[in-house]
């Protein structure tokens, strides 16, 4: 079986901005089992969520995605 289709690292900027998920959750008004199942990959957060998680973080939306051309095959 093929693992888990891995499309965007908000858990990678949330670590390396020593945010928790829980204040990310609060900050974009979304439950933090929410915010778990997008950092875990779970589920994908619209564009409008990605945009203010975004904000929230002071990134680009760029940066909260795996660039599927870098990724290893």
């Amino acid at each position: 079986m093929e693992g888990k289709l891995k499309i965007n690292r908000i858990k990678a900027v949330l670590a390396d901005k020593d945010i928790k998920q829980k204040d990310l959750a609060e900050m974009i008004g979304k439950t933090p089992s929410a915010v778990t199942r997008m950092c875990n990959n779970n589920f994908q957060p619209t564009l409008k969520v990605l945009r203010d998680i975004a904000i929230a973080l002071d990134v680009s939306m760029c940066e909260l995605l795996i660039d599927p051309r870098k990724e290893k095959k």
